[in-house]
């Protein structure tokens, strides 16, 4: 027999999902067209937000209504001209597949049927859709997490046993660039090996790691007898979007005998795409990949990967015996390979989005917004009140405001102002960054909603906001 108050929570399900179909087709469409201004949060929900946890409960219609409110007054990647970071576009596909997920509540730490088929073919299709070489992966919470996976995986094949023993006195190292993720150094926290045994190495005037600088540091250590662990490659910098020489990188982690390692969270996808594939030439040789699909694939966080190379290493790194868990034979549960419990089923997000648009809409999508940072950047070179700070290999254009007459000691101070303009402005939502010790505005094209028609308003809102504010004090 059902309870009283599971009951009650039952009643109104019919109208709630009308309800909940209409707050979606709201949003879709409104995510259709750049917005023309940031909404802000009105004050009697601001009331409503600072009140105590409530002892009785309240329609549930007044409750979505409140967080369709909120949401609406909150920054969202999805809008076409959120260009701040590199975000997710809400993909519509993603969204059905996540309420699905959420429904069901699949767990993927252990035997979960149909579910597995579906995520192991999901990881292949992953693999397949940038050309590496995957023999096995799984589905993570982000970037973060799939960088530390591919750190233990590699301390556990650099020193067996340092999962149970640890480090010791051994010194080890890895080896990024100067550009690379900060998700590098917290992974390296984490896993115990300590940052300061990170090596960032220097980067060429496009921002990507040195190979020969690479390879100098890696003899020097050898020389020191210090144990490399991993060099980590970044393809698709947060900064600027470089993606380091692979295939060079791989013959130097070949020549020493070290673990490579490719954070792709953001533009390894781009290695699908005929414009900018060249740049991913020997990512087959690395041991192993991140890929975010909830950035550039659209589809809703959390929705990570990462691929290995071969079979084996994460299972060495996280396999473990427990009596609430057996295995059967000598078969492992799918926490065995991970290092994540209470795995929700991400990979039906991807997977959905694969099955409905293909690989090929996807190159399209990817494509479009590769067109657009070229757009903009063209667009820059063209205009005497822009500078453009680098030449995009993948989507993400970092440029100044240069009003004539500002003195260059004021520039950066001038685009760190108008970057907070233009968030409270809301009809271009970008971020500041530092690019070779000066400020920019810095956009990031990854949504396929983001036209080229609407580029063009980018460096309209910023002129137009630029010249409104006031000289710098």
């Amino acid at each position: 027999m059902i309870s009283s108050a599971v009951k009650q929570s039952l009643v109104d399900r019919g109208d709630v999902l009308e309800d909940l179909v209409r707050y979606l087709r709201m949003a879709w469409e409104s995510f259709d067209r750049p917005r023309p201004s940031e909404p802000v949060v009105d004050s009697d929900l601001l009331r409503r937000l600072v009140r105590d946890i409530p002892q009785e409960g309240s329609p549930t219609s007044a409750a979505l209504d409140d967080a369709v409110r909120i949401l609406d007054a909150s920054v969202s990647p999805a809008r076409p001209l959120y260009l701040a970071y590199i975000g997710s576009s809400g993909l519509e596909t993603g969204v059905l597949a996540a309420a699905l997920t959420s429904a069901y509540d699949a767990n993927l730490a252990t035997a979960a049927g149909a579910a597995d088929l579906l995520d192991r073919q999901a990881v292949r299709w992953a693999g397949q859709f940038i050309g590496f070489p995957v023999a096995e992966g799984h589905f993570t919470s982000g970037g973060q997490i799939s960088n530390l996976t591919a750190v233990l995986a590699a301390r556990e094949h650099a020193l067996p046993g340092t999962r149970e023993n640890g480090v010791g006195a051994r010194e080890v190292a890895l080896y990024c660039s100067a550009e690379a993720h900060h998700s590098i150094a917290r992974a390296v926290e984490a896993a115990g090996l300590g940052s300061r045994c990170l090596r960032r190495i220097a980067v060429d005037t496009r921002h990507r790691m040195d190979p020969a600088a690479l390879g100098n540091a890696l003899q020097e250590d050898a020389r020191r007898g210090v144990t490399p662990i991993a060099v980590i490659a970044t393809a698709g910098t947060t900064l600027t979007g470089a993606v380091d020489p692979l295939d060079v990188i791989a013959e130097v982690c070949a020549q020493h005998d070290v673990w490579l390692h490719v954070d792709g969270a953001y533009g390894v996808p781009a290695a699908a795409t005929a414009t900018a594939g060249h740049w991913f030439h020997g990512l087959e040789r690395a041991d192993s990949v991140t890929m975010d699909a909830h950035k550039w694939l659209g589809v809703p966080k959390s929705c990570s990967l990462i691929l290995m190379r071969e079979t084996g290493h994460l299972r060495a790194a996280f396999g473990h015996q427990e009596t609430y868990m057996l295995h059967e034979g000598d078969t492992a549960n799918a926490v065995d390979h991970t290092l994540e419990y209470s795995r929700p089923f991400n990979s039906l997000k991807l997977w959905l989005a694969l099955r409905v648009h293909g690989a090929e809409q996807y190159r399209s999508w990817l494509e479009g917004t590769l067109d657009n940072a070229n757009l903009l950047a063209a667009t820059i070179r063209a205009r005497p009140d822009f500078a453009l700070l680098n030449t995009p290999m993948l989507s993400t254009v970092c440029f100044q405001h240069t009003p004539p007459g500002l003195p260059a000691d004021q520039l950066n101070e001038h685009n760190e102002r108008l970057a907070h303009a233009m968030q409270r402005d809301g009809r271009v939502y970008i971020a500041p960054a530092l690019v070779d010790g000066r400020t920019c505005l810095r956009a990031c094209f990854v949504n396929y909603r983001t036209t080229a028609e609407s580029v063009d308003l980018v460096l309209e809102v910023a002129a137009q906001l630029g010249r409104s504010l006031d000289p710098p004090c």
